[in-house]
């Protein structure tokens, strides 16, 4: 697929964001810059809140729970100042974490597999053998995110927190997009007959189903 000239320009603009957000983090958390930091780490959160808040609620509610929330985060702005990077270590596992119970549960028996549906939506209907197989990638999913989020609380409560910073910013995201090509791969050899439309299609169909 040929992408326009205005989808470069948002992914280029996007990595750009992306890179700049990674480095400046990783900064603050080797250098104890506590306010830069704060911010950086509060941001994605609170906006991601305040645009779920605003979207679901009127704005008659809205708008003091806003108030509120701004108020409330001035009154702790000096706590959250020194703990910054538990702010980061709170994001990562809540974020990741999320993503573990998310495909863990859709394996219960009544339910049908997350992977399952996505490939149903990309290619379907499905093939029993498809269906077995795209149950299994959902448990591969659930055990990768889960211990994605061990390894960000055990560096974080273990080890150096340079190595924990480096990890949530430089490595996280590489290897979840290297399990995306590991299990492309794998579905190549398993299911050689499946319409295969590549994993920009596969993690676009995602994305428009959170």
């Amino acid at each position: 697929m040929i992408l326009s000239v205005g989808r470069w320009l948002q992914i280029a603009a996007a990595s750009a964001t992306l890179a700049a957000y990674t480095g400046l983090s990783h900064y603050c958390n080797t250098h104890g810059i506590a306010a830069l930091g704060a911010t950086l780490a509060l941001t994605p959160p609170l906006l991601l809140g305040l645009s779920l808040l605003w979207r679901s609620t009127r704005p008659w509610i809205a708008g003091p729970l806003t108030v509120a929330a701004a108020l409330l985060l001035y009154d702790c702005w000096p706590q959250l100042e020194k703990k910054f990077s538990m702010v980061y270590l709170l994001q990562e596992c809540a974020m990741y974490g999320l993503l573990a119970f998310g495909f863990a549960r859709s394996l219960a028996p009544e339910d049908t597999a997350l992977c399952t549906r996505l490939a149903d939506r990309l290619h379907g209907p499905l093939t029993p053998r498809e269906v077995r197989y795209t149950r299994q990638v959902t448990a591969a999913w659930a055990v990768f995110f889960a211990a994605l989020t061990l390894a960000i609380l055990a560096l974080y409560l273990f080890g150096p927190l340079a190595i924990w910073s480096m990890f949530v910013n430089f490595i996280t995201l590489p290897l979840v997009a290297l399990m995306f090509v590991a299990e492309y791969a794998v579905r190549q050899r398993k299911l050689p007959e499946t319409d295969r439309r590549g994993i920009l299609a596969t993690v676009r169909v995602f994305l428009s189903s959170r």
